[in-house]
């Protein structure tokens, strides 16, 4: 099972972008400390910066991994030890470059409407508004959410 960010479109009908043929660019574990959000932030980036992403890309690529790693550790299932971390990964296809963060939950992320004096729940509502594309999928291990963006435009 898994899902995007599509209107009228079933997560049935949508495979999970974390099949696709991407270039593992890096992979980092992290355990479930909300402390290691900014150690996930700073892989994230120095990939991209590695890879010759674009300016852009990278703030961007840092700021939605904060997003997904918060509510990975937030929502995304607890437990001890490795099967209890979270594990970040960059890849590349072409143009594009994806993160997809795993953890060990199988709650299907929901977007909030959060109202103006609250201090969480939007999350994903930056995710979908930065992201060229962004989804979820579900696996033995717990689930995936991922996003890509445009982050080695063709001059």
């Amino acid at each position: 099972m898994s899902g995007a960010a599509e209107p009228g479109v079933k997560p049935s009908d949508i495979p999970c972008e974390t099949d696709a043929a991407a270039v593992l660019l890096g992979q980092k574990c992290i355990p479930r400390d909300g402390k290691c959000v900014a150690s996930a932030r700073r892989f994230v980036r120095d990939v991209a910066a590695d890879w010759n992403a674009c300016e852009e890309a990278r703030e961007i690529a840092e700021l939605l991994t904060s997003e997904l790693v918060t509510n990975a550790l937030t929502h995304g299932g607890g437990g001890a030890g490795a099967a209890g971390g979270v594990r970040v990964e960059v890849g590349r296809d072409g143009e594009v470059m994806s993160v997809t963060v795993h953890d060990s939950g199988v709650a299907v992320p929901r977007m909030r409407s959060a109202g103006a004096m609250e201090t969480c729940g939007r999350g994903l509502s930056i995710v979908e508004t930065l992201a060229y594309k962004w989804g979820w999928c579900v696996n033995p291990h717990g689930k995936a959410v991922w996003f890509q963006l445009l982050a080695w435009p063709v001059t």
